[in-house]
């Protein structure tokens, strides 16, 4: 069964080209061209992934990602203005699991799609238990791989796709240093090029979703000059 994409791009022409490249490469691609109408459409069609434009007639992408994050359970891959630094931590903010700057390059959104989709549930049951049965647990706080879900105390945590596989990849190696590099060529196979700020908005999202206190995280702490570091103790 082929993975379906969900493409919500004006442009017919990008979208179309878009489309058919991805289509080559054994995706299901059906396209959407407005804002005002995507949500609906995501919805209903509940596709694997979405690949969300930002300027949109009708409605914006943010708007858009803002609405149906709490419903819709896939990812979501926001094509954003390049070197528009703010409109790519708004995405991540709003519960985008990660961001391509325009004008895309189809080998890169390609590789883009592919690591989203190792990391998603769907794929993640299709490559067997194997990688879904490790559990961690640090105090009152617990992370499961199984389910990819996380909890403090009693309390669930809700997290997007993205925050979750960088908490479960600071929480795997409680206790060591990772640095931004480390974090993005695991995530997302790309090098830390001293501009992207995509690890810095999810870890400011997970301490609040933590309880961890922005101007002295204790639960995962900056090391200055280094990276960050998931603390195995402050879990009480």
């Amino acid at each position: 069964m082929k993975t379906r994409i969900l493409l919500i791009e004006d442009d017919k022409r990008l979208a179309d080209l878009t489309a058919e490249y991805l289509r080559k490469n054994e995706f299901e691609v059906h396209i959407e061209s407005r804002g005002d109408t995507a949500e609906a459409r995501i919805l209903k069609d509940n596709p694997d992934l979405v690949i969300l434009d930002v300027m949109l007639p009708g409605k914006d992408g943010f708007e858009v990602c803002r609405s149906v994050r709490a419903q819709y359970t896939g990812v979501i891959l926001m094509l954003t203005a390049r070197d528009e630094d703010l409109d790519q931590i708004l995405g991540l903010e709003l519960g985008a699991d990660d961001y391509i700057a325009k004008p895309v390059q189809p080998r890169l959104l390609l590789a883009r799609i592919k690591a989203l989709l190792r990391r998603a549930p769907l794929v993640a049951n299709e490559q067997g238990a194997a990688n879904e049965t490790e559990e961690l647990a640090f105090g009152n706080f617990g992370i499961s791989q199984a389910t990819r879900s996380a909890h403090l105390g009693d309390e669930p945590i809700d997290l997007t796709t993205a925050e979750f596989d960088l908490l479960w990849l600071l929480a795997s190696h409680a206790g060591s240093i990772l640095s931004r590099d480390d974090l993005l060529q695991e995530l997302r196979g790309i090098g830390f090029d001293g501009l992207d700020r995509s690890i810095d908005a999810r870890i400011s999202r997970l301490r609040r979703k933590l309880g961890d206190d922005p101007d002295n995280p204790t639960r995962i702490k900056t090391v200055r000059g280094k990276g960050y570091l998931f603390s195995k103790h402050d879990w009480q």
